[in-house]
């Protein structure tokens, strides 16, 4: 069951999507909070690889030797997120965004 978010949390949480689409470079506040979105995500999915990380871990203690059959899907799963998800920060998105103007 989730737990309610309190009113600091959702002080905090960002309102805007994680992408700079439509947002406007002039405007300091909306700009700060796409970038704290984007940031954000980064760091959901890297916490999401530790946590399947954890899962492989004990995966191959309670299999043993036989981890190599019992836990392949876990194994291809985190190789998976180890490879997409990476903190990359917002500096690239930001100056390489291609808007309609």
């Amino acid at each position: 069951m989730p737990t309610p978010e309190s009113e600091a949390f959702l002080a905090k949480k960002p309102t805007v999507p994680p992408t700079f689409n439509g947002v406007d470079y002039d405007d300091n506040k909306r700009l700060r909070q796409a970038q704290d979105a984007v940031i954000r995500e980064q760091w959901v999915n890297v916490m999401m690889g530790r946590l399947v990380r954890e899962e492989l871990s004990k995966c191959y203690y309670r299999e043993g030797v036989n981890h190599l059959e019992k836990c392949g899907a876990l194994r291809e799963r985190y190789l998976q997120i180890f490879k997409e998800n990476r903190v990359r920060g917002f500096l690239f998105e930001q100056q390489n965004y291609v808007g309609s103007k």
